[in-house]
C-alpha cells in the first residue's frame, strides 16, 4: 500500500484542537431536504461552522454535500429545519455568504472577461439600470490581486486553465466582501501546488474573521489544513478537530467501505486513497 500522507505539505497550521471558538458564521440545525418525488436527500443534518476557521466536509460522490449546499443557501426549500448565519436566518444573511460552485456549473464559453466574472460577486440587489461603482471596481481588482490573478483580469474566462478558473471562482467570493465562504469542491482535480496555494488564500480569509466551509474529497487537505472536519453521507457521522474525527472507524461508515483497523487519522487517509477514493 503507497502510504500518500506525506505526500501533501500543509499549507497551514490547523488550530488547536482545544481552542475557544469566537462564535459561529453557520449552525444548521436539524435540517433535511430533498426534492419533489423523491425521499430526503439529507435528513436531520447538525453542523456548526466557527467564525475564523476552516471546516472540511467530507464524503463520497453521493452523499448529498451539494444538496446539503443548496439546502443551506436557500436554493431549495428545506423540508425541516432551519439555517443560521451569523445567528440570522439565511434569507436575511445573503450578503454575508458567498457560495462558490463546482466548476462543472459554470458555462466558461460565455464571452465575458476575468473582471467581469469577479465583478459579479459585487452584485447585492437587483440592479437593471444600475452602474458599477469605483468601490466595487475597486473590491474586484482587490480580489484578483489577492488570488494572483490581477495581470489577466482582461483575458476571457474561457481561456483560462483549471486551477486559474477556481482562483476566479474565489476572487468572485472575495469581492462580495462576505463574512461566511462555502465552497463546493474547490479542489477537485488540482495538483498539490495549486491546493497549497488555495490553502494559503483561504487561511488569509479565516484570519481575518471568515468562516469558511469547504466540501471535499480531498482527505489529505482536510486532516492537514483543516481546522475541523465534518464526515457526512445524508448525515453527520462525526464532526469536531480533524485529527479527532478522521480514524479508520469514522471514515470506514462515512464511505461504507471496508478499511484497514488502522489507529492514526493519516494512514486511515491512505487506506481510503488506496481503494480509489479521490
Amino acid at each position: 500500500m503507497a502510504d500518500v500522507s506525506h505526500a501533501h505539505v500543509p499549507a497551514r497550521e490547523p488550530l488547536a484542537p482545544e481552542h475557544e471558538h469566537g462564535g459561529y458564521a453557520l449552525v444548521v440545525r436539524d435540517l433535511s431536504a430533498g426534492y419533489p418525488g423523491y425521499p430526503p436527500a439529507i435528513e436531520g443534518v447538525n453542523l456548526r461552522v466557527p467564525v475564523g476557521e476552516l471546516v472540511g466536509l467530507i464524503g463520497p460522490n453521493g452523499a448529498g454535500k451539494s444538496t446539503l449546499f443548496k439546502a443551506m443557501l436557500g436554493l431549495i426549500r428545506p423540508q425541516h429545519g432551519e439555517v443560521l448565519a451569523f445567528g440570522r436566518p439565511v434569507a436575511r444573511a445573503r450578503s454575508d455568504i458567498a457560495y462558490m460552485p463546482q466548476i462543472e456549473e459554470v458555462d466558461w464559453d460565455f464571452p465575458v472577461s476575468v473582471f467581469d466574472v469577479v465583478l459579479m460577486g459585487r452584485y447585492r440587489q437587483v440592479r437593471p439600470f444600475g452602474r458599477w461603482s469605483k468601490d466595487d471596481r475597486a473590491a474586484a481588482m482587490d480580489a484578483l490581486e489577492r488570488v494572483h490573478l490581477a495581470r489577466m483580469a482582461h483575458r476571457q474566462v474561457g481561456q483560462l486553465s483549471g486551477g486559474q478558473r477556481r482562483r476566479v471562482l474565489m476572487a468572485r467570493a472575495i469581492a462580495r466582501g462576505a463574512r461566511l465562504l462555502l465552497l463546493d469542491e474547490p479542489f477537485a482535480g488540482l495538483d498539490a501546488g495549486v491546493q497549497h496555494d488555495l490553502v494559503r488564500i483561504l487561511d488569509e480569509l479565516a484570519n481575518e474573521g471568515r468562516g469558511i466551509l469547504i466540501a471535499t474529497h480531498d482527505l489529505t487537505c482536510v486532516a492537514n489544513s483543516c481546522d475541523e472536519a465534518i464526515c457526512f453521507n445524508r448525515r453527520v457521522i462525526a464532526a469536531g478537530p480533524s485529527a479527532e474525527v478522521l480514524t479508520a472507524e469514522v471514515l470506514t461508515e462515512t464511505f461504507q467501505r471496508h478499511l484497514l483497523t488502522i489507529p492514526d487519522a493519516a494512514a486511515a487517509i491512505a487506506a481510503v486513497a488506496a481503494t480509489g477514493e479521490d
